[in-house]
C-alpha cells in the first residue's frame, strides 16, 4: 500500500506533464494555422482600398501615359503636379479624351482615399466671382468657403507649368456636394474648376506599362 501512495502522485504530476505539453502544442498550431485572424481583422484599417486597388488600380501611382476610365470616359494622363503644404501633400493629374477635352483627377488621402474631378470652365461659360468672401454665387448654386492656402508643386511631363512653382487656391463647395476651386499659380490670375467627388467605383485604371 505504500507502494502506490508513492507511486500514485508520480503517475498524476506525470499525466499532468502530458496534458500541459499537448495544450501547448494544439495552441502553436492554431495560432499558425489563423487563430490570429480574428486579431487581424480587428486591426485592419477601416479605410484600406487595398482590394478596390487590385481590382481597379492603384490612383496614387498615376503617371504620365496611364489610360484613367471615368464613368465609362477614357482618358490618358498628360501630366502630374505634386503638391504639398506643410506636411499635407496630395496630387493632381491632367488628363485628356480623345476629343482633346481636358479635365484634372485630384488624388489624396483624408484619411481615406479622396478622388475629385475637376472640369475647367470654358470661355463661353461666365466667369464666377474672384475668391475670398466666405460665400459667393455662381449660376444657381451658393457656394460656402471650404478652405484656401497655397503650397509648393513640382511638375511632371505636360501640365503647361513650370517644373517647380508655388500655387495659391481656394476652394468652395455648394450644398449639393459640387465644388468651385480657384487656383492662381505663380502670381498668375485665377484658374476656375467646377469639381465632383468621385466614388472609388467611379474610376478604373490601366497602367501604360501593364
Amino acid at each position: 500500500m505504500a507502494n502506490i501512495f508513492v507511486i500514485l502522485p508520480i503517475v498524476v504530476l506525470l499525466v499532468l506533464v502530458v496534458a500541459l505539453v499537448v495544450a501547448l502544442v494544439l495552441r502553436g498550431r492554431n495560432a499558425r494555422h489563423g487563430g490570429h485572424g480574428r486579431e487581424e481583422r480587428r486591426a485592419k484599417d477601416p479605410f484600406d482600398t487595398t482590394d478596390q486597388d487590385a481590382l481597379r488600380g492603384d490612383p496614387r501611382t498615376l503617371t504620365a501615359g496611364d489610360i484613367v476610365e471615368i464613368r465609362g470616359t477614357s482618358y490618358t494622363v498628360r501630366g502630374t503636379l505634386r503638391l504639398s503644404e506643410g506636411g499635407w501633400r496630395w496630387s493632381e493629374h491632367l488628363l485628356d479624351d480623345a476629343k482633346g477635352t481636358q479635365v484634372w483627377l485630384g488624388v489624396e488621402e483624408d484619411p481615406d482615399l479622396v478622388l475629385t474631378l475637376w472640369t475647367p470652365l470654358g470661355p463661353e461659360e461666365t466667369e464666377p466671382p474672384s475668391p475670398g468672401p466666405g460665400r459667393i454665387r455662381f449660376g444657381e448654386r451658393e457656394f460656402r468657403s471650404e478652405e484656401s492656402g497655397s503650397a509648393r508643386f513640382s511638375s511632371e511631363a505636360t501640365t503647361g507649368l513650370n517644373e517647380h512653382g508655388s500655387v495659391r487656391y481656394h476652394d468652395y463647395e455648394a450644398s449639393d456636394g459640387t465644388m468651385l476651386g480657384f487656383e492662381s499659380f505663380d502670381g498668375a490670375d485665377w484658374e476656375a474648376t467646377l469639381g465632383e467627388e468621385l466614388t472609388r467605383y467611379d474610376v478604373r485604371i490601366y497602367p501604360a506599362s501593364a
